[in-house]
């Protein structure tokens, strides 16, 4: 009889465990937090020297060449993009115009492209060459400068922002090229708009892997927890924050 009635105790206190678990979830929800609760410092990734870089393929669609921003808008407000181009044939981040988008949508895809952060060091942290590409406008490779720059592991160059640490640290020199060449397959959402498969990001950095093939664990937020509603095809975004970060030869294939 002790042991039916230790039992049932048991039993009660999971189901009522279980009720309370979903309004405990949605309190979470209404929780202000600070930024450094998602930050995570350790492991480093260790650093490793890059080696060159290549012309667009035949079936890639060109978003930057050098010569006009006809494949850009406005993030804010979908008005032209309003980023300098530059006569060396990259355009460069003018802070406080806005983050730009592509023109097209786009599901999954392949994506090159070079960036370059200022030769003149300002900042630190977060604050030295910040910038990012986004993918459907929701999912943030991040782009800093990390050459003797230290900041927290999964906001750093080649991160899968706040989700995923770069698996080696190749970040050139602050004023040198760097590329990315990164593989994107979008996540899949059933008809009542419940996410049934992850996206995934294979990011190469400098000839580099530094992500392989991560699941991406939904919106890359700066404060809270990744979110995962329900979209289709979406821009790719790369982002003002307010450093003057360069970019060029952009090119996007579908898959």
């Amino acid at each position: 009889m002790a042991r039916n009635c230790i039992t049932l105790f048991t039993l009660f206190c999971l189901v009522s465990l279980f009720q309370i678990m979903p309004l405990q979830a949605q309190d979470e929800k209404n929780i202000q937090i600070p930024p450094e609760l998602t930050e995570v410092w350790e492991p480093e990734a260790r650093m490793v020297t890059p080696g060159t870089a290549a012309a667009p393929p035949s079936d890639a669609i060109v978003l930057f060449d050098g010569n006009n921003l006809e494949e850009w808008l406005s993030a804010q407000d979908d008005s032209p993009a309003r980023w300098t181009i530059n006569a060396d044939g990259s355009m460069t981040v003018a802070p406080g115009a806005g983050d730009i988008k592509t023109r097209r949508l786009f599901g999954d895809v392949q994506l090159h492209l070079e960036f370059r952060t200022p030769t003149v060091i300002t900042g630190d942290g977060q604050g030295r060459g910040n910038s990012g590409v986004f993918f459907q406008e929701r999912y943030e490779v991040q782009v800093l400068d990390n050459y003797n720059n230290r900041t927290y592991s999964n906001g750093q160059a080649g991160s899968i922002y706040k989700q995923y640490i770069p698996l080696v640290n190749v970040c050139r020199p602050p004023g040198e090229w760097q590329t990315y060449d990164i593989i994107y397959t979008a996540p899949r959402f059933n008809k009542d708009g419940i996410r049934i498969q992850a996206g995934t990001l294979t990011v190469i950095q400098n000839g580099v892997l530094v992500q392989n093939h991560s699941e991406i664990k939904g919106t890359t937020e700066y404060i809270g927890w990744p979110q995962n509603l329900a979209h289709g095809p979406a821009a790719l975004k790369l982002q003002d924050h307010g450093n003057l970060v360069s970019y060029r030869n952009i090119w996007i294939r579908e898959l």
